[in-house]
């Protein structure tokens, strides 16, 4: 059995096998000959001093073989002539609720508005290059779901859910590199996480699961309060006794469609800014403390919480080495999105910047019941559309301008390819998030020196952080307790908040359903 052990290194002695395995011999005293093999099982960086540490969770084969781990996928069974359960849409929490039902011995029939992978990044560059945006296939919606085309990162505080490396072994499994099980804070690469999806859903096929794309759900067919099954846009019906909704947290039209047919739904609070970009190797400077970061080190991330007025004010989904995306839904809003590739080598990151949002805030538009923090959240997007002359372009700021309350003269070029407006935050924004965002800042300058700089441009607005509406459910059955046979599911539903969270509660409501169907 192998010895495991936990020690701090430089970031060279960890890079390097050799070093690392002369220093674990020296350190536990042990005959360097007597190693056979070091596995590192976890890893994560130390940089809260000038000499910066990384600590490693090693296994240490000590006069024994290793035999490389490799990680197989379960032994899906064919489900062709299986019960099908429609799964609306092909995010994570949809593609894993797929695969789980196929190991329970169940047909998923996936029903995805948007297209595949490949064929999505037309759509992409459209937005981009000609401010057009489809409105069923962009950076939101299409297979994979948001995270696809937004940085795919899988860290997750949310391990008290389900499985966190059951997840990762799968996704191993389909593709992505061993790394993502060692590293604190695992993260796949926009460029790379097409080809898993895709990998996840020929698997789907192969065992008899079907995938359709180009296909929007309309409406439900309820029967005596039970689910029977959905109608497509076209008019056509698809007939299940189970209904996994996990249409991701941009899907209005469903929210919206919820609310007419007087289906349960509630407001749920979430946050709300602006996505801040600054050059990577000053981020790199500020955090690891030094003028050129170490070729052993990777391109640094930061965090910060504060308290202002009250309320938080946070980073979020943070992007080494990436650019600003363009992720409106629709026409006529501007919403803004970040990515980092697998290398995280662009000159440029970002961060979403965001104010902690509550119930009250959404009293502007109480008329709309339980959609209130929605349109609260359309109003600003449709905002930034204006100011942005109707297109694409962003309403911009620069940091040290936003803070002093005044409109930038220049905007340096950032990362946002459509394009930059110069503005006054204060015109997007209500009074209370443009004072929280003004003091914010300077409160974070005092955390991390030198991050209030006039190269810093804040990007507005930074609105799908999550959803803004919970579709109710049993926390037992994790059915809606109105309809049965309806399991609200995955971010959208307001029961997730990223890819691997996602991911366990798709994979929580196939087992739910099977719990009913196979007792």
């Amino acid at each position: 059995m192998p010895i495991t052990i936990r020690i701090q290194v430089s970031p060279k002695e960890a890079t390097l096998l050799h070093v690392l395995k002369r220093k674990v011999a020296q350190l536990n005293s042990i005959p360097e000959k007597d190693i056979n093999h070091i596995e590192i099982v976890k890893r994560s960086i130390d940089a809260r001093q000038k000499n910066i540490k990384i600590n490693l969770t090693l296994a240490l084969y000590i006069n024994e073989d290793y035999i490389t781990k490799l990680t197989h996928l379960p032994d899906y069974p064919n489900v062709s002539n299986s019960e099908q359960i429609i799964i609306v849409g092909a995010g994570p929490a949809g593609l894993f609720a797929a695969l789980r039902c196929i190991e329970l011995g169940l047909k998923p029939i996936i029903i995805e508005r948007g297209k595949d992978v490949r064929s999505r990044r037309r759509d992409l560059k459209a937005i981009t290059r000609d401010h057009i945006v489809n409105e069923d296939s962009n950076y939101c919606f299409g297979e994979g779901g948001a995270g696809t085309y937004s940085d795919g990162k899988l860290y997750t505080r949310s391990k008290k859910r389900g499985d966190v490396n059951r997840i990762l072994d799968l996704l191993v499994g389909f593709g992505a590199t061993p790394e993502i099980k060692v590293n604190a804070h695992p993260h796949i690469g926009t460029n790379k996480l097409p080809d898993i999806i895709a990998s996840i859903r020929k698997k789907i096929i192969e065992q008899g699961g079907e995938v359709w794309f180009d296909q929007r759900v309309i409406d439900f067919n309820i029967k005596n309060s039970e689910i029977d099954g959905v109608i497509l846009h076209d008019g056509s019906k698809v007939t299940a006794r189970k209904v996994i909704l996990a249409t991701g947290h941009s899907a209005r039209d469903i929210f919206e469609l919820l609310y007419k047919k007087e289906i349960v739904i509630e407001a749920k609070p979430f946050a709300l800014g602006v996505r801040v970009e600054h050059s990577q190797q000053f981020i790199d400077q500020i955090q690891y403390k030094t003028k050129e970061r170490s070729a052993y080190l990777p391109p640094s991330p930061y965090s910060i919480v504060k308290q202002v007025n009250g309320r938080g004010m946070y980073s979020f989904c943070m992007c080494p080495g990436g650019v600003i995306a363009p992720c409106a839904t629709s026409q006529g809003e501007v919403v803004t999105n970040g990515w980092s590739p697998s290398k995280r080598d662009q000159p440029t990151s970002n961060s979403g910047i965001v104010v902690e949002l509550r119930l009250e805030d959404f009293k502007p538009y109480a008329k709309f019941g339980p959609l209130a923090g929605m349109h609260f959240q359309a109003a600003i997007e449709k905002k930034a559309w204006h100011l942005g002359g109707e297109t694409q372009r962003v309403p911009a700021q620069r940091l040290t301008d936003l803070v002093q309350g005044k409109v930038s003269q220049s905007l340096p070029e950032t990362s946002y390819k459509p394009g930059l407006t110069s503005v006054d935050m204060g015109g997007v924004f209500p009074d209370f998030i443009h004072n929280i965002l003004k003091q914010g800042f300077q409160d974070f300058n005092k955390s991390m020196r030198g991050y209030l700089t006039e190269e810093a441009v804040a990007h507005a607005p930074e609105s799908r952080t999550s959803s803004p509406v919970r579709i109710p459910r049993d926390r037992v059955s994790l059915e809606h307790p109105q309809i049965k046979g309806l399991y609200p599911c995955g971010e959208g539903a307001g029961y997730a908040g990223g890819i691997i969270s996602a991911a366990i509660d798709g994979e929580k409501c196939a087992e739910a359903i099977a719990k009913v169907l196979k007792g």
